[in-house]
């Protein structure tokens, strides 16, 4: 692959400007600076620095992120910053778009990917990938509400009741539960049909995954090859 073209694919700029940053001697290939733009380079090998930053060539981009309150999953938000301003301007560059979406106010763990397979991997029901929730509850918690939670809750718009795959209370207010599907507002409405109310919302793991503890809100790491197979471990293995 040449240069100017392993750069294009990084979000590193259009090809005019990639070649122009090559020639300029802004761009090291493997901690050498390289001014060839059209020199060749093993995507296989290929480690890139540019203004003191060094990035790994990737052919497909997965990336986790501690999403904080107060953002929107949306490259057009509408009363919120958007997610997409905690990213390198690389990886918005190149087109990743966020794995399912979270609400404004709600944090935890938000993927996001410009692989279209595992897009739709992650967040197929049918693939039954499972999403752990935290949820602060305005009401406390009883017997009759877990229970409803567990066998299930009718919603709006929906043909049948909908049902955690597992419901816990961690204390008098707050619960986890996991569910095995994405839809609008799900937790919150189906903690509103179960006769309460979220007040805070956090998810904390998808398939086998959990949030890591050390990852601070409103940052981000790229996800290995170990990482995405425990986020597409099915429930419920990904539970055991």
């Amino acid at each position: 692959m040449k240069l100017y073209r392993a750069l294009q694919s990084q979000g590193f700029g259009s090809r005019k400007a990639c070649m122009a940053r090559v020639r300029m001697g802004e761009v090291a290939v493997n901690g050498v600076v390289c001014d060839e733009p059209e020199a060749e380079v093993d995507p296989a090998q290929l480690e890139l620095t540019l203004d003191g930053v060094s990035w790994r060539y990737r052919e497909k981009a997965y990336v986790l992120m501690h999403k904080p309150a107060g953002y929107e999953c949306s490259h057009r938000p509408s009363h919120h910053p958007s997610v997409f301003s905690l990213l390198p301007a690389p990886l918005v560059q190149r087109g990743v778009q966020c794995v399912g979406r979270l609400d404004q106010d709600t944090t935890g763990l938000l993927l996001f990917s410009d692989d279209g397979q595992f897009i739709h991997r992650m967040t197929s029901p049918k693939k039954g990938v499972a999403k752990v929730y935290r949820a602060g509850c305005a009401d406390r918690l009883d017997d009759a509400m877990l229970e409803a939670l567990r066998s299930g809750v009718q919603l709006n718009d929906e043909p049948a009741p909908i049902a955690a795959l597992t419901c816990e209370a961690l204390d008098g207010r707050n619960l986890r539960l996991t569910l095995a599907e994405g839809k609008y507002h799900q937790v919150k409405r189906m903690i509103a049909a179960a006769g309460n109310r979220v007040e805070s919302l956090h998810r904390e793991a998808i398939g086998g995954h959990a949030l890591p503890a050390t990852l601070p809100a409103g940052a981000w790491r790229w996800l290995e090859a170990g990482d995405l197979t425990r986020l597409e471990q099915p429930w419920p293995s990904a539970m055991s």
